[in-house]
């Protein structure tokens, strides 16, 4: 898979994110208006988290009942913000973005238990339905034995123009035989490997 396939996808994922964040705030703006203490309490977890964060970078071991009075007060404003959507009928998800993908977050890659970034599997099967796309195997509908045409091939016998003391129709006869004996006995270690040559286009 080409780094130029891999790139515009990780475009996608970087709008489809982004697209998640826009929605994000439009509906907290809009409950917001409506429920102006829910706003409140987002500006109060996030003044708190400030402090916090300044608490431990600045190793401040000796006022750890201080830290933990930030964290017993995010957690009462976490549960009031939690009944208030409850007691309005709103699921407690509703200000969380709403991501494509739950694994990655609309990333792409997740991190691993040895904290090393990984392709998520939702990229991986992106991956894989653009190469399935590419080998035009999703066309198998269309495109099987039970569709093949040997009627396309002439049944003139012509040693000269063809090569072969059989005619073109009885020889693709031939191969199609053995191509399907190869689909029907694909996982038999006995069976031999088909080896298509020629030019492009060639019948």
């Amino acid at each position: 898979m080409s780094n130029e396939i891999l790139n515009s996808l990780l475009k996608e994922y970087s709008k489809k994110k982004l697209k998640a964040q826009i929605d994000l705030d439009n509906r907290k703006k809009d409950l917001y208006e409506k429920i102006p203490r829910l706003m409140e309490i987002e500006d109060e977890l996030n003044s708190i988290g400030i402090s916090t964060a300044k608490n431990i970078l600045n190793n401040n071991s000796s006022d750890n009942s201080s830290i933990y009075y930030l964290k017993e007060k995010i957690n009462k404003l976490k549960l009031e913000k939690e009944n208030i959507l409850k007691s309005h009928n709103i699921d407690v998800n509703y200000l969380k973005p709403f991501y494509e993908c739950n694994i990655c977050n609309d990333t792409g890659y997740v991190m691993d238990s040895n904290y090393k970034t990984k392709m998520c599997s939702c990229l991986k099967q992106k991956l894989l339905d653009i190469s399935f796309n590419k080998s035009n195997m999703s066309n198998l509908d269309k495109e099987n034995f039970s569709t093949f045409n040997e009627n396309l091939f002439s049944d003139e016998t012509d040693l000269s123009k063809y090569h072969f003391n059989i005619s073109p129709r009885s020889n693709i006869r031939n191969i199609k035989k053995q191509c399907i004996n190869f689909v029907e006995n694909f996982d038999d270690p006995n069976c031999k490997n088909l080896l298509f040559t020629g030019n492009t286009g060639l019948r």
